[in-house]
């Protein structure tokens, strides 16, 4: 057990470093925000250019195809722990475990989400502008590019229950996947607690807002009919509140509250 913390070690982790994220000042959360953004950008950019360069395989085996995309997009998440940026759909949770405590306040977590989100988003937006479409890595009609058309297309289409409940999943896998994260004490362990969880999400196909602002906004740029309302309303609004659900409620809430209790039992059995 020496190489990983336990369970209740990690929520206690978390609190202080949630306490610590929310007084940081506006310019640098921002900033560790817009990195965040590009970096798990840049795991969508190499999970497409892989897997929808492959059309052959994804064609003649599906499920092997999306372990692929799903294999690679870690690359984003693994960057932004490892070096300590930000990311909204962690935060939803993690921020939940000192409010839970009465360490934080609404106001305090909204701060955190706001300037998260909004940074995460212009990093995001960036990098799809500067490193999918300035850069001409995706071709006309070239099979990585119209990958990219049908993964967007195809987030555009579905149902606003569907797509919020694929939030939910999304998120629940990529904060286990923080957690698991902290769990570990070296750089190996963490990218594992990481790789799986996350792998699995992108695997599966759910909706993870953050990545969703450069996979849209991306294609848009290479050609997908479809407006920024289009983006916003059918996909971006029910991709974030299915990830704050699942981050808040079913990970951060849960684990602040049985840590919390395990606690008092603790301390009164002593």
């Amino acid at each position: 057990m020496t190489g990983m913390l336990a369970p209740s070690a990690i929520v206690d982790y978390i609190e202080h470093s949630a306490v610590e994220k929310s007084a940081l000042p506006f310019s640098r959360l921002a900033v560790m925000a817009m990195i965040g953004g590009m970096f798990i950008s840049l795991g969508g950019l190499l999970a497409v250019v892989v897997a929808g360069g492959s059309p052959e395989l994804m064609t003649s085996n599906p499920g092997l195809g999306k372990f692929l995309f799903g294999a690679v997009f870690p690359l984003g998440f693994i960057a932004v722990v490892l070096t300590g940026v930000d990311l909204f759909t962690s935060n939803c949770a993690t921020q939940m475990v000192p409010w839970q405590r009465k360490q934080l306040s609404s106001a305090d977590v909204g701060r955190v989400w706001l300037l998260s989100y909004s940074g995460n988003f212009i990093g995001a937006v960036f990098t799809a502008w500067a490193f999918a479409y300035m850069t001409g890595i995706f071709k006309p009609n070239d099979p990585a590019t119209l990958y990219l058309l049908s993964v967007a297309h195809h987030k555009l289409e579905n149902p606003f229950l569907m797509t919020f409940f694929k939030g939910i999943l999304a998120n629940i896998l990529v904060c286990v996947a923080a957690w698991q994260a902290y769990s570990a004490k070296d750089t190996l362990g963490k990218m594992m607690g990481i790789w799986l969880p996350v792998m699995a999400f992108v695997a599966l196909g759910m909706e993870h807002s953050i990545a969703n602002m450069f996979f849209i906004p991306a294609a848009m740029l290479l050609g997908l009919d479809a407006s920024w309302g289009d983006f916003l309303l059918n996909n971006l609004l029910p991709a974030t509140l299915g990830n704050i659900v699942g981050g808040a409620l079913f990970i951060g809430l849960p684990y602040a509250w049985i840590f919390h209790q395990q606690k008092i039992s603790e301390l009164t059995h002593d």
